[in-house]
């Protein structure tokens, strides 16, 4: 299967007020999920879907400490651009920060908070990236799917509609923040009116492509685990179900130096020298593990 070339961002911005008081002095997305930082974990889809150039979108006052944690992306065989969101305006305006970085690029969107796992996750990133057209957005059955955008379906299957957090919601298939995109996303974005909360939502550059038949909603089965972790108690969900995992199968997940070693970004020297610099905690004695057994 081909991919189209893309490039990724990631919106770390945002105020984090569900998360208040821990977020008052740092950002949400870099609020530890069990044994890493929280942008670590979108950070790794889009390296497992093969991205190389991406854009971290940030508040004005915090983008210093995600340049202390991230770098240059470099050190990942990444480059990194940061971008600013001066205030909370929306997911859709990152395509309009973003717009001179992706110069009529494909691109991938991911929200900094959002988690992802599952053995089947991956073929799904492959079939979003082989799409030369149009939109591909991934659904999740919820419980409360007034909390997200919601997308509704016909019998057989194809969406009719995306609604932003509605009230009564048409289905219980909420919208997750991962979003692949086609040339025209930053075209579409600057002709979005912003919603009564003064944001430009992504539900609605969504039904753009939607109007032009031009979207792909894939389910996420089950067997798929997605968490947005805005909340204290889905970030100790998140936190628990990553130490269940790693626990139990000896392995650490979503570890920005493994991926980048195993794509062949980075030698067997660089992932040594990383995990040498972080030996005093088990992330670094784990890269060290990687290392000498492979």
């Amino acid at each position: 299967m081909i991919k189209v070339s893309r490039k990724g961002i990631i919106i770390a911005g945002g105020t984090g007020t569900r998360l208040h008081p821990s977020t008052i002095a740092t950002s949400k997305q870099l609020m530890p999920i069990y044994d890493k930082p929280m942008i670590f974990y979108p950070l790794s889809v889009l390296m497992e879907a093969g991205i190389r150039e991406i854009m971290i979108i940030t508040t004005p006052h915090e983008q210093i400490s995600f340049k202390r944690l991230l770098g240059d992306g470099s050190k990942w065989g990444l480059n990194f651009t940061y971008g600013i969101q001066n205030t909370p305006r929306g997911i859709a305006e990152a395509l309009i920060i973003a717009e001179d970085f992706l110069n009529g690029d494909h691109c991938v969107l991911i929200l900094g908070d959002n988690f992802f796992y599952g053995e089947t996750f991956s073929s799904g990133l492959e079939t979003a990236m082989s799409l030369e057209e149009g939109a591909t957005i991934f659904g999740y059955r919820v419980n409360n799917p007034s909390r997200y955008g919601v997308v509704d379906f016909d019998k057989s299957g194809q969406a009719l509609s995306i609604e932003e957090k509605p009230l009564i919601p048409k289905s219980n298939y909420a919208v997750t923040g991962l979003y692949f995109y086609d040339e025209n996303a930053s075209k579409y974005a600057h002709m979005i009116t912003p919603s009564e909360r003064q944001e430009l939502e992504i539900s609605s550059l969504n039904q753009i492509y939607l109007s032009k038949g031009l979207l792909t909603v894939n389910i996420l089965q089950s067997g798929i685990t997605w968490l947005d972790t805005g909340t204290h108690k889905s970030l100790f969900e998140a936190a628990q179900f990553v130490n269940v995992l790693q626990s139990r199968q000896g392995i650490r997940i979503c570890c920005p130096e493994v991926i980048a070693y195993r794509n062949n970004w980075i030698t067997k020297s660089d992932l040594m020298a990383q995990a040498k610099e972080l030996e005093k905690s088990g992330y670094g004695n784990y890269l060290m593990k990687v290392c000498h057994t492979t």
